[in-house]
């Protein structure tokens, strides 16, 4: 059971933040047993997490797919499809923590963001925008009578008059572009993605429930108070900088909705041994006595979107190497990092090989014993009666390999020629 939190500020040790965080993104005990989750399960991630971030790289699985997975085990991830692509929708795209689906409620609160994105686009030094207004007003009726339709759908009826070159990954057609533009201030909508992942946009309103299109949109500094609790309540512990970051708030309403959250009890400060930031603790956070949970993180989890709050608590220096030319990347391509009772243990460059039909690992690296750790820690041993031991982590983490080969579709968990890593050889 978890210990009860005290109103009043508090003093914490750093493994105590770590419970409470571990507890606010469900990842503090052992996945839930039995068969497949369901779309129950998925709608009790969704409402603890508050979004998952989408990207386009598909070395593994999509990112917003492996949240899930981490928390609840095994699913059908046509549960996601049918949340985000069939009405009434429970999830619908939108930027927030970059693009990312949310619950359509708080695609509502987003909406100040997208007024302000329309305001800098439709300005008149905005080149686009007036050099191809009979484009953009040609694509709203595309959208409003045939849609949803894809970017390369639209293409198809520009091509003659906008032909495109197609040179470089943000090299975008007009119709692209257009799409874009329009999706990002709110103008069309994404109605769910295609199987090669393309979005199809069609009207707002034939996308959004009736009822969240009938409330009334928030103004921005209602609309940022309710953003910056949903970031407090998934992290339960964590700075002002943590909490704005989960939807990249960049308002000046964000100090005034802090203190407003700390004058009504929501939030309340906190001191965290260590920490030399002002932090705050949730008021439905939880402190459990152990953390017993073991999952692989998507470079794009929640818990691991603010690198300086992921290496204050488990003292883990964690970087996506994509982007870094492949002779300096030091951990991998895709890099999971793998959690294992209340730190991070290990970090592994998996690869979905679905020709062959088996999960690679690439690389395999064991993480140093945390900060402040016991000497037990220190020595290998994860607290809470989890080893960590080169000997206890190989299983832990082989288990694991298993349990997301399974989900993947995949038949076996083999070594990659060239694999590396000082727990590549113990592992496989």
């Amino acid at each position: 059971m978890p210990t009860r939190l005290p109103s009043r500020p508090a003093d914490l040790s750093l493994a105590q933040a770590r419970r409470i965080a571990l507890r606010a993104q469900g990842l503090d005990r052992p996945r839930r047993p039995g068969g497949p989750a369901t779309m129950r399960h998925l709608q009790g991630v969704v409402d603890r997490l508050g979004l998952l971030q989408i990207d386009s790289v598909n070395v593994l699985a999509r990112a917003h797919l492996v949240p899930t997975f981490s928390r609840v085990g095994p699913y059908d991830v046509g549960l996601l499809d049918r949340a985000a692509g069939t009405a009434p929708r429970r999830l619908v795209e939108t930027w927030a923590h970059e693009a990312s689906l949310v619950p359509p409620s708080t695609y509502r609160l987003l909406g100040w963001g997208r007024h302000a994105f329309r305001e800098r686009w439709w300005s008149a030094s905005d080149g686009f925008v007036h050099e191809h207004a009979a484009a953009l007003d040609e694509i709203r009726a595309m959208v409003r009578d045939e849609g949803p339709v894809t970017a390369r759908q639209v293409h198809a009826r520009f091509e003659s008059r906008h032909p495109h070159a197609g040179g470089g990954w943000w090299d975008w057609s007009v119709a692209k572009e257009g799409l874009e533009r329009l999706f990002r201030i709110g103008e069309v909508a994404c109605a769910g993605r295609t199987t090669s992942f393309e979005r199809r946009y069609d009207l707002v309103e034939r996308v959004l429930p009736a009822h969240v299109l009938a409330e009334p949109e928030p103004d921005e500094a209602d609309a940022v108070r309710a953003l910056l609790e949903i970031g407090a309540r998934a992290h339960g512990i964590g700075t002002a900088g943590c909490f704005a970051d989960y939807f990249r708030l960049r308002s000046p309403h964000v100090p005034a909705a802090l203190a407003a959250l700390v004058e009504d009890g929501v939030l309340a400060p906190v001191t965290v041994r260590g920490w030399d930031r002002p932090t705050y603790l949730h008021r439905d956070a939880e402190l459990p006595r152990r953390a017993t949970g073991r999952a692989l993180l998507s470079p794009f989890d929640p818990l691991v979107f603010e690198r300086r709050r992921l290496e204050e608590l488990f003292g883990t220096r964690y970087r996506i190497e994509i982007y870094v030319p492949a002779h300096r990347r030091v951990h991998g391509y895709y890099v999971l990092p793998f959690l294992l009772g209340d730190r991070i243990a290990a970090r592994v460059d998996l690869k979905a090989d679905r020709r062959a039909g088996v999960l690679l690992v690439q690389a395999a690296h064991r993480e140093p014993a945390a900060p402040g750790a016991t000497a037990g820690q220190a020595a290998g041993r994860v607290p809470d009666g989890l080893a960590a031991s080169h000997s206890g982590l190989v299983p832990e983490l082989r288990a694991e390999l298993d349990l997301m080969a399974r989900w993947l579709g995949l038949s076996a968990v083999a070594r990659a020629p060239g694999a590396h890593g000082d727990l590549a050889d113990a592992l496989l």
